[in-house]
């Protein structure tokens, strides 16, 4: 039901636990009660429970600069046009402001503009709404911008009024209706750090929404760890370093299409796409070779199955099973990672990646998931390092 409701791939352990809190907050006697009694409000609030609403002002910064200096490109070509953004999902706001800042800082006038800003959870669009944060969403080394852009409010800031006019909030989810029909296309769209949640199905589904939302010659940012996700799907990088941007590919000539004899008729079906990472965090992306030397016994591919399908002891054990076999298999451990992450038991989700990495020092998953327990663990400088170090791998795979 949860899964129907955002998309995401969710852990038994994790929705046990939302499921839990809510049947406490309503007195139902069991679970069976409790689903009885559902109601679309209570959804809602069990929704809330499972989503992952974590932001900060200023995450990854060159994606802002980079944004930016598109749309000046864009209202130099034509002064009289207006540029469409959107942000989705955009958690509490910190990452729509930011925008508007960036653009506010690079003297962008404010009618050549508007950013539309979605989120599943009604209470991160309300809080994004009041434009109040705590220090918590500042992590940034610089705050010039704070002193800028925020007036104190307490023991919190407050957003200007300007900057707040400038972005629009709704809720919403990607998956569930057709944005296109009721707001256009748009110039820019940042869909950060959503695919890393999905299933492959509904990453391919998310990433077809997208690509109808965005403008032709218009740019999309990433999480640094989706980038080949999208590339896989009819998307090309921009070339802005540790950006992670993406426009669409160049649309090619439609083939020659022979007709068919009316008397024989017959249904003509469109080809698959092709196979192609805050929750499954599984990447959709082909599963890495094993190291060499490694057997493939067919565990790992039945492991990754498995974890995809939120069935962790199996997939954890799964993969001691071919670790028994192959010591030195660095798939291996990069799902036992994925596997120790979702029961939240970070620390060995990261010794994990780590042998992962130490075996298979090339491996993008694995760099990109420790990057982001880094971010997690409020530990910037290992999570720039490490994402230098992803977009070295993924150039060098591009390039062969």
């Amino acid at each position: 039901m949860l899964h129907e409701a955002t998309g995401l791939t969710l852990s038994r352990s994790t929705v046990e636990r939302a499921i839990k809190l809510r049947m406490e907050r309503t007195a139902a006697a069991n679970q069976d009660v409790y689903l009885d009694r559902m109601t679309p409000d209570e959804l809602t609030a069990l929704v809330e429970l499972v989503v992952v609403p974590e932001s900060w002002f200023y995450r990854d910064p060159q994606a802002f600069q980079a944004a930016a200096e598109f749309v000046r490109a864009r209202l130099a070509g034509d002064g009289n046009r207006m540029v469409r953004i959107l942000s989705i999902p955009c958690a509490g706001g910190e990452e729509p402001y930011t925008m508007a800042m960036v653009l506010a800082d690079a003297g962008v006038r404010r009618d050549g503009y508007i950013i539309d800003a979605y989120d599943i959870s009604p209470a991160c669009v309300e809080r994004a709404k009041s434009g109040v944060y705590s220090r918590n969403a500042f992590r940034s080394q610089d705050l010039a911008f704070r002193d800028r852009h925020f007036v104190p409010d307490g023991e919190d800031y407050r957003i200007n009024d300007a900057l707040r006019q400038q972005v629009r909030f709704k809720q919403g989810n990607l998956l569930e209706f057709d944005l296109l029909t009721r707001t256009g296309h748009y110039d820019v769209i940042f869909c950060r750090n959503l695919l890393i949640y999905f299933d492959k199905p509904t990453t391919r589904t998310a990433i077809a929404k997208l690509e109808a939302l965005l403008a032709d010659h218009g740019l999309l940012f990433a999480g640094y760890a989706e980038v080949p996700s999208f590339c896989q799907h009819g998307f090309t990088p921009y070339p802005y370093p540790q950006a992670f941007g993406l426009k669409k590919e160049p649309a090619r000539p439609a083939p020659a299409i022979q007709a068919v004899p009316k008397a024989a008729p017959r249904t003509v079906r469109r080809p698959p796409p092709q196979a192609p990472n805050q929750p499954a965090r599984l990447a959709p992306l082909p599963v890495q070779a094993p190291a060499a030397g490694a057997m493939d016994t067919g565990l790992l591919a039945e492991a990754r199955k498995l974890a995809d399908l939120g069935q962790l002891k199996e997939a954890e054990n799964k993969s001691r099973d071919h670790l028994a076999q192959t010591p030195d298999s660095a798939e291996a451990y990069f799902i036992l990672g994925l596997v120790n992450e979702l029961t939240d038991k970070r620390k060995l989700a990261e010794d994990y990646w780590k042998r992962c990495i130490y075996l298979q020092p090339d491996h993008y998953e694995a760099l990109c998931h420790l990057a982001l327990l880094a971010e997690t663990n409020n530990d910037p400088g290992a999570a720039t390092a490490l994402k230098a170090r992803a977009a070295r791998v993924y150039k060098r795979q591009q390039g062969s």
